[in-house]
Parts: C-alpha cells; sequence; structure tokens
C-alpha cells in the first residue's frame, strides 16, 4: 500500500487513524465492519512516550518524544503476523506487528519509569461509532490553533457526542490489565467503549490472545 494514499494532518493522528480505518473497509482491505481492525492509543501518566522511526523526529533513529499516537493493528488471516498501520512511521507501510514492536517500541531499549508507555486496545467498529473530537485540544487560550487543522469537519459520535479524545489517552499503570489471557479480558475488547489498557511488554501476547476469538 502506497501510504500517500491515506490521508494525513500531521499532529492529528487520532483523525488520521479514523480515515485510515474506513478507507481501509471501504477498500475491502479490511473487513467492510472493521471487525479485523484494532485502534491503539499509546500513552502513559506523564504524557510522554518515546518511539523511533517517526517522520517528525529530526534524529537520524527517528526517535520522538509524543504525548500520545495513535495506530491501527490488522489481525490477518492464515496465521500471517498482524499488521501495523501508522501513517507516522518511517517503517514499511503496513509493518508486521513483530518488527513494529522492534523498530518503534524497542522494549529492549531501557527506559526511566517516567517514559513506560500504556496500550489501550480498541475494536475498530465500536472506535468508529463511539469517537468524537472537536479540536479543542489543538486551541491555545485565547482559542487560536497550535496546530493548522484537517480540512475535513470535525467527527461526532454516532450519539451525539462532539468530544471525548481525553477519555481514550488518559490511562494509568494502576488501570492496566494484569493477565492478558484470561478470557473476560478478550472479551471486553469486543465490547467496551474505550477497550482495554495493557502494559508494553504485554502488546504483541494481547494481539495473538484477541486474534484467536
Amino acid at each position: 500500500m502506497d501510504v500517500s494514499h491515506f490521508h494525513h494532518t500531521p499532529f492529528y493522528c487520532e483523525e488520521n487513524v479514523y480515515l485510515l480505518c474506513k478507507k481501509l473497509c471501504d477498500d475491502g482491505v479490511a473487513n467492510a465492519q472493521g471487525s479485523d481492525l484494532f485502534v491503539v492509543f499509546i500513552s502513559n501518566e506523564k504524557k510522554q512516550i518515546p518511539l523511533w522511526n517517526q517522520k517528525a523526529s529530526k534524529r537520524a533513529d527517528g526517535v520522538i518524544l509524543w504525548d500520545y499516537h495513535v495506530i491501527c493493528i490488522q489481525i490477518t488471516q492464515g496465521g500471517s503476523s498482524p499488521l501495523v498501520w501508522d501513517i507516522d512511521s518511517s517503517l514499511p507501510f503496513p509493518s508486521p506487528l513483530t518488527s513494529y514492536v522492534s523498530e518503534t517500541i524497542r522494549p529492549s531499549f531501557q527506559l526511566f519509569s517516567d517514559f513506560n508507555r500504556l496500550f489501550r486496545v480498541v475494536h475498530a467498529p465500536i472506535f468508529l461509532c463511539c469517537f468524537a473530537s472537536d479540536r479543542r485540544h489543538m486551541k491555545d487560550s485565547d482559542g487560536n490553533w497550535i496546530e493548522e487543522p484537517p480540512p475535513h469537519e470535525t467527527i461526532i459520535a454516532e450519539d451525539g457526542t462532539v468530544h471525548n479524545l481525553n477519555e481514550y489517552i488518559n490511562m494509568s499503570v494502576a488501570g492496566a490489565i494484569a493477565d492478558v489471557t484470561i478470557s473476560s479480558v478478550k472479551d471486553a475488547v469486543f465490547s467496551e467503549k474505550h477497550g482495554v489498557v495493557i502494559k508494553e511488554n504485554q502488546l504483541e501476547e494481547f494481539i495473538y490472545q484477541i486474534s484467536l476469538q
């Protein structure tokens, strides 16, 4: 897939992924309802997460410190590796989950605890119905844009909610799942509006577990 075929507005990764999921469904790359797609918010309590191989970085290794980031993971059939769709990444698009974790998350890299990342995994069909953003988080105290907004209309949830981004990006270690192999945890990601929060060393295992559902 050519990444240029997908809409991208810098610093609006949540809206980019929202539109990406819709396009994958519309183009037949994903299931029509998006049942094979999962939206993953990456952040932590301090809102400072290092990720590597990001296009916005000015460093050779592509590392950058985001307050949060959003990607899409697609479960594939036939035992193939799940795929990560990250429009902001300089890695192949899409990338196998294993290589994405290795090259972008870099779990082997020792971080101070303030930089440890958490992942909120939300089933795409739920996300597409429930997510909303009026972009208020991108305005300063005087109402001026911090970063230029996308050209399309703001995203309104099916129930009329106009903004709930903070409900997705706010996460804590205390709220993270301890054991991702428990059936109720795997079921929760298919039913809970805000999905489930897991720790960074659990991401691959959790995706593997839900791929068996």
